[in-house]
């Protein structure tokens, strides 16, 4: 059987992809580095022969992908890719990959993984300053026991703690996106009944174990808070999807 595929004809690439692309390559061959303007929008209008529009979607481009910076009134500058840049731009595909049971299983598979990396680390390496730190976001999450949206939030906060212990920017980058892309797991899960009570008794144990330096108790307390939360979201999706059939 042939199917009939919904394909519009090859059109020429449009002048500002060209033009971005030429951007580009100065940025990347070190030509232009960071920190460097570039020429007045009428000046690489001349320079591409092209209208201000085309100059301008170039430049809009560019930005998306964290190579320049755009300020109202000042020349566009040469700037760095940061990991949130980098993952911002994998969002589109995160999402198709995560409209599946088995695309959120994976997901939920790598933040453990990751998450038992983390907190293995911080066990080891955390400072005195960073284990206090950790204590602080542990005891708001306490307070906010009992308010769904507070708890919520206080329970990022904790996790992301974790995470800033590497001292490493990828993976404090790595950990906020994993923690964006699986919001629905824990709004889903935090519907259940006494869940943040649940959750934050796992959150104090996992800060004891990296409090006493113990990163083999810090790798099952926190796989043990993980497993509950991704058993509460199928749980909860499972009934929520029964419920709606019915």
């Amino acid at each position: 059987m042939t199917t009939t595929l919904l394909i519009n004809p090859v059109k020429r690439r449009k002048v500002h992809q060209d033009i971005a692309s030429q951007l580009e390559v100065l940025i990347t061959s070190g030509t232009l580095r960071e920190g460097d303007s570039l020429p007045a929008e009428r000046t690489l209008m001349a320079q591409f022969a092209v209208g201000r529009p085309a100059v301008r979607e170039a430049m809009l481009a560019l930005e998306r992908g964290g190579l320049l910076r755009l300020s109202s009134g000042e020349r566009a500058t040469v700037s760095r890719p940061t990991t949130a840049t980098v993952l911002e731009g994998l969002s589109a595909s995160v999402r198709v990959a995560m409209a599946t049971d088995d695309g959120m299983r994976n997901f939920q598979a790598a933040r453990g993984l990751f998450e038992v990396a983390l907190a293995r680390n911080a066990a080891k390496h955390a400072s005195a300053e960073q284990v206090e730190a950790l204590r602080n976001a542990l005891q708001r999450n306490k307070k906010a026991i009992g308010n769904a949206q507070e708890f919520e939030k206080t329970d990022v906060i904790f996790h992301y703690e974790i995470a800033r212990i590497a001292g490493n920017p990828l993976f404090v980058g790595m950990h906020a996106a994993l923690i964006g892309w699986l919001t629905e797991q824990r709004t889903v899960s935090l519907r259940g009944v006494n869940v943040d009570r649940s959750a934050y008794r796992f959150h104090k144990t996992i800060f004891e174990a990296i409090e006493a330096r113990d990163p083999d108790r810090a790798e099952r307390a926190i796989e043990q808070h993980l497993n509950a939360v991704t058993a509460m979201f199928w749980k909860i999706k499972l009934a929520e999807t029964g419920a709606r059939r019915g």
